[in-house]
């Protein structure tokens, strides 16, 4: 457990409650963030670190719990009134404004005035010191949108201390910078914790992590399950306690290969594929009719990879081959013309369109690879919805059903039908079976092994490490950014993959 302090939280949560329409996201939520230290946030997705910093900064109201600062109890109502209150959060996003200068945007909205006009000197001036406090020296007058990212990121850090100095949230800050900016964010940081102030880091990189943190929480299913100091907790011990017991041993699937035991030829080659900031060079390849399963936390790098491949990303560098043949994917239309489909995991905002019926939702993919011109007739989209619902045994009273109405499972075979109804060579799917019951979850599963034996290829992404296991006839683990190696069915289980993302199998 964690070892005792004699020095009083600047930022104590404790007994936080917030539930949506149907979804518990927070449960007897706490935190307690101390002077001089950076404290990393960890968790799965939908653990409810989000929901957490969104309480913090006045985003949402909790229904039960407090929040002391500095030993009193406030309640922020927005970010303004957290601003106020000494609490500043600086986003994975840079929420600035790119056309102005970097004075400009440290300041935005209270710029200082001299003889009732605006100072513009004696802003420069102040902006100019506080990046110096952050070791940053530039021109503040040159517009913001002229300097890279990471320094994007220090301009928001300096907004947030000219407003705030008592406890500063960055969340997700280094999701797209590369090594040496992440390494001029930590310097900075670094600077802030000897000056004393609080910071809670959120981000989903072990490296990073251990990097910079003196204390960590770790959230699972919208509770704290934990406060521990960081050197005095591994790696595989951080790893356990992210993801949780590992689940009930499953009876193990039979191959999903077509031949199994047999070579396949390879359908789909990457040679070095890269984005900077979000995935290093990787070398992947996924043969026909075979289930490819890829492994790792959140942030690992895994929908980094299928998004490249499925051209909703564009790649810095590399190469993407199909049956041998160079390719370059400007927009996922692209890939679904090479036969490529793509169920993301963000069912909501990138997959079902609510509003829409089971019928326009389905078709949807089909109609995007024939091109607006070629309006699929209204025949061909009743048979198709009415077979697929019939195939996948998607519960809804009529194909003209609004998608919206469904359970989380049945949404999700739409979604899949969707993929299928294009006829497919390479089906990529990123945590099909997330946040859905146990039966449509292994009737979805049975589905998809099923359509592998046939011949089809199946890019799997799953963050529960023993359907993967079960399932894949290969897997390749991730971890911050990078494969860290490739093991053939049978050649891992629970532990071993644990051992791979904590970084002691990594090349």
């Amino acid at each position: 457990m964690l070892a005792s302090t004699t020095v009083a939280p600047v930022l104590e949560v404790t007994g936080i409650h917030k539930q949506f329409p149907g979804v518990k996201a927070l449960s007897d939520a706490g935190l307690r963030l101390f002077p001089g230290e950076v404290h990393t946030l960890m968790g799965q997705n939908g653990a409810g670190k989000s929901t957490l910093i969104k309480v913090l900064t006045g985003v949402y109201q909790p229904e039960r719990g407090s929040i002391h600062l500095d030993g009193r109890a406030i309640a922020p109502t927005s970010t303004q009134d957290a601003q106020e209150l000494g609490i500043s959060t600086v986003y994975q996003e840079v929420n600035l404004c790119p056309n102005l200068s970097v004075a400009e945007n440290i300041f935005i909205g209270r710029y200082p005035r001299r003889f009732g006009m605006i100072d513009w000197r004696g802003m420069r001036r102040q902006a100019a010191e506080l990046l110096k406090r952050l070791q940053i020296d530039v021109d503040v007058a040159k517009p913001l949108a002229s300097y890279p990212l990471a320094i994007q990121q220090m301009v928001a850090i300096a907004r947030a201390l000219n407003i705030s100095s008592k406890v500063l949230i960055l969340d997700e800050p280094t999701s797209s910078l590369d090594e040496n900016e992440v390494q001029l964010l930590f310097s900075v940081l670094r600077g802030l914790r000897e000056q004393g102030m609080a910071i809670l880091f959120v981000t989903h990189f072990l490296d990073q992590t251990y990097a910079i943190s003196d204390r960590i929480t770790v959230m699972r299913n919208g509770e704290r399950e934990g406060e521990y100091l960081c050197s005095e907790l591994s790696r595989l011990a951080l790893v356990n306690k992210m993801i949780g017991a590992p689940a009930e041993a499953q009876e193990e699937a039979g191959s999903a290969c077509a031949e199994a035991g047999t070579h396949l030829d390879t359908f789909l080659r990457t040679k070095a594929l890269a984005r900077k900031g979000v995935l290093n060079p990787i070398d992947l390849e996924i043969r026909k009719g075979e289930l490819l399963g890829l492994a790792g936390l959140l942030g690992s790098g895994r929908t980094e990879t299928a998004r490249l491949l499925f051209g909703a990303d564009k790649a810095d560098s590399g190469a993407i081959e199909i049956d041998g043949r160079s390719h370059v994917f400007s927009t996922p239309r692209d890939a679904i013309q090479e036969g490529i489909g793509f169920c993301s995991e963000d069912r909501k905002h990138e997959g079902a369109i609510l509003a829409l019926s089971v019928r326009e939702n389905l078709i949807l993919a089909l109609q995007a690879r024939q091109g607006l011109l070629r309006a699929i007739p209204m025949r061909r989209q009743q048979e198709l919805a009415a077979h697929y619902v019939k195939q996948l045994g998607i519960k809804t009273a009529s194909i003209e059903t609004p998608i919206g109405t469904l359970s989380g499972g049945n949404q999700q075979k739409v979604l899949l039908a969707r993929w299928l109804a294009t006829e497919p060579k390479l089906m990529i799917l990123d945590e099909p079976t997330r946040g859905i019951d146990v039966r449509a979850k292994q009737e979805i599963m049975d589905y998809v092994t099923t359509l592998c034996r046939k011949g089809m290829s199946i890019l799997f992404i799953s963050s529960e490490l023993p359907e993967v296991l079960r399932v894949s006839d290969r897997i390749v683990v991730m971890r911050d950014r990078k494969a860290c190696g490739e093991y053939g069915r049978g050649e891992l289980d629970d532990s071993t993959v644990l051992h791979v993302i904590a970084g002691e199998g990594c090349a």
